[in-house]
């Protein structure tokens, strides 16, 4: 991934150094558990572990010839053994280092997102609170329908990345897996034992049964997760995009000191981190498609998933983790405006009450059908002649016939709305 959207330390975790280093924990521990077994002398893995060196440089210069990442690992690392590095990867294949490598990597990236997806939801936990009974249009097709809450709106974004934290545990789970069981998997050259040593080790699972390779629907949903992470931040980034529009102005991105919005036009105040947002998660879901296409591969193992989770581990677990940081700096700089907030209610008076209203008719008595007519030919006319929904409904006798004045005055009111507001956030927030 560019410089630009990568985190330092995220891109610690998807290092050639990082890589190399787990690759070399995977030797190292099987050695280990043959020397337990004995069939490696203890003193050799005394000396690997005291002389075995990465020089990402080397390997990349001895790939240039054999042509193959694990050998070329193998033979840089045995030369700062000396002879006793041949006592390292017996009975191994590359899948065993590489999957349960990698799979200590998507642990370690895994971990990282959860933790920046738990900072956000303490941030929009404040900022929905902070809102709470905050009142803004509710629109449903970009149109006014029902008054609600700016806090309720806030509370909704809250509980989604809540199921986000619970889909990448379940993903962090997932990968969680790796696999010393030899070529085809079969185990014919090693002791069940070792593969056991190793993943306990390196804080992951033996794959039941794992082929040559660990399963690639494990790697599908940990893509599949990441892009769903993705989808949830796109929504609230397109409301707030919505939201910042001149016409709208009811919430804005934070406009940093010196910062500038166009290169030809100094007013621009433009939702930048949000338009970030949505054009990197659709790169994710693209992501998680190509993940999905690796899961059938031929008879007991082939390479073509490989180059694409070459690109596709790291740079999704980058980008996610990009914009999960920007998506807190956005959020906890939020500018909420309800002073607009209360004018873009009042743009349409109080038509948008014309629910209440038909709900008050049907407990007078009268068919949904029939109180649905009434109240639609008020609020349409109320629209036509620029009066209120309350004025026209006054001015229309089939209505008075049912409701008072007074009655209806009191529905069209905006904390009629809200009653259930606290019960919602109880329930949200354990409150």
């Amino acid at each position: 991934m560019i410089q630009r959207y990568t985190k330092p330390e995220m891109a610690a975790v998807w290092s050639d150094e990082n890589r190399f280093k787990k690759m070399l924990d995977v030797e190292i521990f099987a050695a280990e558990a043959m020397s337990e077994l004995g069939t490696v002398p203890k003193e050799v893995v005394e000396i690997i572990r005291k002389k075995a060196k990465i020089n990402v440089e080397r390997i990349n210069e001895i790939e240039l010839t054999v042509k193959h990442d694990v050998i070329s690992f193998l033979t840089a690392v045995v030369e700062t053994t000396g002879p006793e590095g041949r006592f390292l990867h017996l009975g191994m294949t590359s899948s065993d280092v590489l999957d349960t490598a990698t799979g200590a990597q998507l642990r370690q990236a895994a971990k990282l997102l959860i933790g920046e997806t738990k900072k956000l939801a303490v941030i929009l936990s404040g900022l929905a609170k902070k809102y709470k009974m905050t009142p803004v249009m509710g629109r449903t097709h970009g149109v006014h329908a029902e008054p609600t809450t700016f806090g309720l709106k806030v509370a909704s974004w809250y509980c989604e990345i809540m199921r986000s934290l619970d889909r990448l545990n379940f993903a962090l789970e997932t990968v969680s897996y790796g696999k010393i069981s030899g070529a085809v998997g079969t185990m014919a050259h090693l002791d069940p034992k070792v593969e056991k040593y190793v993943c306990e080790k390196m804080d992951l699972k033996p794959e039941s049964v794992s082929t040559q390779i660990v399963p690639r629907d494990r790697h599908s949903i940990y893509l599949s997760m990441l892009a769903h992470s993705g989808a949830s931040l796109e929504r609230i980034a397109t409301e707030i995009r919505h939201l910042q529009r001149t016409e709208v102005a009811e919430a804005e991105e934070p406009f940093t000191k010196g910062q500038k919005g166009s290169s030809a036009m100094p007013h621009k105040r433009n939702p930048i981190i949000s338009e970030n947002v949505c054009g990197l998660a659709r790169l994710l879901r693209g992501y998680a498609a190509t993940a999905m296409e690796n899961i059938a591969l031929w008879h007991e193992r082939d390479i073509s998933h490989s180059s694409t989770e070459r690109i596709m581990l790291p740079d999704a677990s980058i980008v996610l983790h990009y914009m999960l940081v920007r998506m807190q700096t956005l959020l906890s700089g939020l500018n909420v405006y309800p002073e607009n907030m209360q004018i873009n209610l009042d743009k349409t008076k109080d038509v948008i009450f014309s629910g209440t209203l038909l709900l008050s008719l049907v407990d007078k008595g009268l068919s949904r059908e029939a109180a649905y007519t009434l109240i639609q030919v008020a609020a349409f006319d109320a629209r036509e002649s620029r009066i209120s929904l309350e004025e026209a409904c006054l001015k229309n006798p089939d209505i008075k016939e049912y409701l008072t004045a007074e009655e209806i005055k009191k529905n069209c009111n905006v904390e009629s709305q809200f009653k259930n507001v606290d019960y919602i956030f109880k329930r949200t927030f354990d409150e």
